[in-house]
């Protein structure tokens, strides 16, 4: 199993479960233990990190975050210290894939203002997400696959904030190092590289209305259209009573209800909806109940398509799909009519609201073809404080043991979704199903591994290595090794294969056991030397324009340094 794994021709998920099906049959687990790991504490509560991660999301928490640190500054070491202060904290009390697919844009946009390729800053924004996640238990799978390990066969779990004083330390020496001197080693023909993949969004021609509470009600449309090319997008006309009214005007103020023409990216729009209080034009004639399980899809109009020549109004789709049109691009003719009474011709990109579960039907409806998912959503910015405060209220009631971590993030997930800011389909779509069947898999196939002795032979075989040298060469040998484990396979994996090599090694050598899960905890989830060792790395793998070997460039300074600064911690903090 651990050859094919490495291999990398099929995937993971498939070959944990074969494996276990195959242990099953052979006798080596028994039958009615086979799958206890789908059911493991650790499995369930990934789930309900990515499931509470979607909620903060959706809630607009990380945007709002991300855009108090958003520079413009041309000083890369600031930049990456601005973002990596944004990106490290998200990543400890959530999912950090989630984490770096919302700054990435961010990121991208401030390299795009500081005329700087954005290959510069986005592997350092990898890596600091990637960072983050070693300082709580929630932040990176292994920390909850070791605590779980630890609670088996100690009889008690690692707490909260148990990983924070190796981590964090860990995570600042690698954060400074990446911002001050580690950038640099990337070479400059891929800093150079431009390619921003499936983020190169286009600009669309969109309506947005200035509701009661907006932030530019009372301001000049000059201010804000100074705002607005602030954010990489343009104010184009202010529609009034269905008339139409020139941004020239400096004495034309934001009234409530008035209708913004916008010209942004689909990101861009997003973002400007959230921060300063409006709302799509024609989402008033959606359902309520509908509301929470839209999503923004970019469709196609090509020539024959049902929508060609048509308006979307006089289609029905509102009122039959609940679908909404936010936006046209149209390439080199200017749009002079409100989006809903505008015919549609050949070529347009539509950006529109549509219920997830509806998009195949939409598609088929309307004869166009959908762009590739970009991860556009639509967050419920009003509702970003309350979701901030239950995960905190959740995340504090867990850390004085009020109540368990996996009951806390429970609870928060129900609430999210009663609060319709997860959609009851988005709770199935947002699990990674292939890292929860891994993991289901790999738990009874690691309790194999060790009732068989397989661990142990492993364990004797490192310590032959280490034979006569102190106990802290063991520990960081295994550190090593483990990171090495990790850059080749899932950190999921590697954490259920070496957490038992850890115990066994401690036990052999007669010194506490915590130092050495700890250690594979660090080392499980440090993969920097390549873009197949954390998805965090292959995210930015296009849009950074880097080549395979670039990860190794930075990546390997940055894991001495992580060794160096993590094996004397260990002692310190978890004593032999």
């Amino acid at each position: 199993m651990l050859g094919l794994l490495v291999w990398g021709r099929w995937r993971y998920d498939i070959i944990a479960f074969s494996a276990l099906v195959a242990a099953i049959t052979l006798g080596v687990i028994p039958a009615d233990k086979a799958f206890e790991g789908f059911g493991h504490p650790a499995t369930i509560i990934i789930a309900l990190v990515l499931i509470v991660s979607r909620g903060l999301t959706n809630a607009g928490v990380v945007d709002q975050l991300g855009r108090l640190l958003a520079t413009k500054s041309e000083s890369v070491p600031r930049h990456i210290g601005l973002m990596s202060a944004v990106a490290a904290p998200l990543s400890a009390v959530m999912n950090n894939v989630a984490a770096l697919a919302l700054l990435m844009p961010l990121d991208m946009q401030a390299a795009a203002k500081a005329k700087r390729p954005p290959g510069t800053t986005l592997m350092a924004l990898s890596f600091a997400t990637i960072l983050g996640g070693l300082v709580t238990l929630i932040g990176t799978p292994p920390n909850i696959v070791i605590a779980s390990f630890r609670a088996q066969a100690l009889g008690e779990p690692f707490s909260m904030f148990d990983f924070t004083p190796v981590g964090g330390a860990v995570a600042l020496a690698g954060l400074i190092f990446v911002a001050l001197i580690g950038w640099r080693l990337i070479p400059p023909t891929s800093r150079k590289a431009t390619s921003e993949a499936g983020f190169e969004l286009k600009d669309y021609i969109a309506e947005a209305r200035a509701k009661d509470g907006s932030k530019l009600i009372g301001e000049r449309v000059t201010t804000v259209r100074g705002k607005f090319i602030e954010h990489g997008s343009d104010l184009l006309s202010i529609i009034r009573n269905g008339v139409r009214q020139s941004v020239s005007n400096r004495l034309l103020v934001i009234e409530p209800n008035d209708i913004l023409v916008i010209e942004a990216a689909a990101q861009n729009l997003e973002k400007l909806v959230g921060e300063f209080g409006l709302d799509y034009v024609g989402k008033e004639l959606i359902d309520e109940t509908a509301l929470q399980d839209l999503t923004l899809v970019e469709l196609v109009v090509p020539q024959g398509a049902k929508l060609e020549g048509r308006t979307v109004q006089s289609t029905g789709l509102t009122y039959r799909y609940q679908v909404s049109l936010i936006g046209i691009s149209r390439e080199g003719r200017r749009i002079r009519n409100e989006l809903s009474q505008t015919r549609i011709m050949p070529g347009d990109v539509l950006l529109m609201l549509v219920p997830e579960a509806d998009i195949a039907d939409i598609v088929e409806l309307t004869g166009c073809l959908p762009l590739a998912p970009r991860g556009l959503s639509v967050a419920r910015h009003s509702r970003a404080a309350i979701a901030a405060a239950l995960f905190g209220a959740a995340i504090l009631a867990a850390s004085f043991s009020l109540v368990s971590l996996t009951a806390a993030l429970a609870l928060v997930a129900v609430i999210f979704i009663a609060l319709g800011l997860v959609g009851p389909r988005e709770v199935y779509t947002t699990v990674e199903w292939p890292v929860i069947v891994l993991l289901g898999s790999m738990i009874p196939l690691g309790a194999a591994l060790e009732a068989s002795g397989g661990t142990a032979h492993i364990a004797e075989a490192l310590l032959a290595i280490t034979a006569g040298a102190p106990a802290w060469v063991a520990l960081a040998l295994l550190l090593i090794i483990t990171m090495t484990l990790s850059d080749v396979l899932n950190n999921v994996a590697t954490a259920v294969i070496a957490a038992p090599v850890g115990l066994e090694m401690a036990r052999n050598l007669s010194v506490n056991p915590d130092p050495f899960l700890m250690a594979v905890a660090v080392g499980a989830s440090c993969a920097f030397l390549t873009p197949v060792g954390h998805k965090n790395n292959i995210l930015v793998l296009g849009p950074g324009g880097y080549s395979f070997g670039d990860y190794w460039r930075l990546g390997l300074p940055l894991e001495i340094i992580i060794v160096a600064v993590a094996v004397p911690l260990l002692l310190v903090f978890w004593p032999f």
